[in-house]
């Protein structure tokens, strides 16, 4: 993965679901999540006139970062699920779908970053991180119609 690139193509298309200059997440070993306004964040070598993108590309040579790709959310009585991202989704999840997956918040789904490192993992964090307790949380790779639908969406996003 290209991963300046693959911040750019995701960025472009984050509109719908999340502000732009509050677009990624800075998260930490333990998978809590630290800051999303990168535009104010100081050290990592970031100077005054780097973009959002120069500012994201230093920061996660220090830290995981958590690119948000879109939206989550869960209707329970009725076992569906509006994915709400570039372009909008919904579908029925299988009652073992809605129990591995779902949640009664929304929750942002995307990518975490490893620092220094093109690899990802597939998951979801909260919408806000204003709560102490907003963590990342890996999706379990699954044979489901609704991993297949995260995994497409994300797929389509990143740059190789």
């Amino acid at each position: 993965m290209k991963v300046d690139e693959t911040i750019k193509n995701i960025r472009a298309s984050c509109d719908n679901y999340v502000d732009p200059n509050l677009f990624a997440f800075i998260i930490d070993d333990d998978n809590y999540m630290g800051t999303n306004n990168i535009l104010e964040v100081k050290g990592y070598g970031i100077q005054s006139d780097d973009s959002y993108e120069d500012r994201l590309l230093k920061i996660h040579k220090s830290e995981n970062i958590f690119i948000p790709i879109g939206v989550m959310v869960f209707m329970p009585i009725l076992n569906e699920c509006d994915l709400l991202c570039e372009k909008d989704y919904h579908f029925e999840l299988t009652a073992e779908e809605f129990n591995s997956y779902a949640d009664e918040e929304e929750k942002l789904f995307g990518i975490l970053i490893k620092k220094d490192s093109n690899e990802y993992l597939i998951g979801k964090t909260d919408t806000c991180s204003c709560s102490i307790d907003s963590s990342f949380e890996e999706f379990e790779k699954k044979d489901s119609e609704f991993y297949k639908k995260i995994e497409e969406i994300i797929d389509n996003k990143i740059i190789y």
